[in-house]
């Protein structure tokens, strides 16, 4: 089975899912297209890299997943094609890649460039539907990725800060707000462990209010109370039990995270 995926910044109002559906199809009819969303915010390059990373695990060897968020495109930034524990990624080098090549076993990485898999004519303002749709498309139906353009050993790596630590604590920050409002931190579970390792009990804030203590579930805390907890992504969040963290806390990405 061809698998494609596709995330983007496009929404699902207009026909530029529609027109990427169209070309791969066109290229391929046998691929079996998965929609992973269409919401990623406009240009949120950071969102669409930590959708990526946590999508990465759970699809099949051989999968291509197409990331069109691409506030570059049509200027000098490059198309990659990469390949990360026997997974394909084609997207715009503008760090999206950055959380799958951390953690990800590198395998190949190319710079795409050979026109003979491009769509056409080619727009300036639309690499989705002509050079990365089509390009994806064309791998699931056999091409490798040394015939899509030379080997590369530069991508743009996103510069996101590393959790802060001393004697007693660390300081991370939020990264990522789901749709349920849970605010996902930068703070691994190894970090808490390690921490707990030389702490015991540990307690968690946002910013200078007290969250409490972590937890294991949503439903250890009363309905609209804050919880603390290592969430399916293996990173701490903070939530709030059938309630919305973001706006009951007032929070947003950025805004520290301190457990101690």
């Amino acid at each position: 089975m061809a698998i494609i995926t596709l995330m983007s910044d496009f929404g699902t109002e207009d026909h530029y899912v529609a027109c990427m559906k169209g070309v791969i199809l066109t290229i391929n009819p046998k691929a079996t297209i998965v929609d992973i969303t269409h919401d990623i915010a406009p240009h949120g390059i950071v969102q669409a890299a930590f959708v990526l990373r946590q999508i990465w695990p759970w699809f099949p060897p051989g999968t291509v997943h197409v990331v069109v968020v691409d506030p570059g495109v049509g200027t000098s930034r490059k198309i990659l094609a990469g390949r990360y524990t026997d997974r394909v990624v084609v997207a715009p080098d503008n760090g999206v890649i950055s959380l799958v090549h951390r953690d990800g076993q590198y395998q190949e990485l190319r710079v795409v460039e050979n026109r003979k898999y491009f769509g056409g004519p080619l727009s300036c303002t639309f690499h989705g539907r002509d050079v990365m749709a089509p390009v994806a498309s064309h791998i699931t139906a056999g091409v490798r990725l040394s015939d899509l353009g030379p080997l590369t050993d530069h991508l743009q790596i996103l510069g996101l800060p590393a959790p802060r630590r001393d004697a007693v604590s660390l300081t991370g920050e939020v990264l990522y707000i789901d749709h349920f409002g849970n605010l996902i931190t930068n703070i691994s579970v190894a970090d808490v462990n390690s921490l707990a390792g030389r702490r015991g009990r540990l307690n968690v804030l946002l910013g200078e209010r007290p969250i409490g203590i972590l937890h294991m579930t949503y439903g250890d805390v009363e309905a609209g109370s804050p919880v603390a907890l290592i969430g399916s992504t293996q990173m701490l969040e903070v939530a709030v039990n059938r309630g919305h963290a973001a706006e009951v806390l007032g929070a947003k990405v950025g805004d520290p995270v301190i457990v101690r």
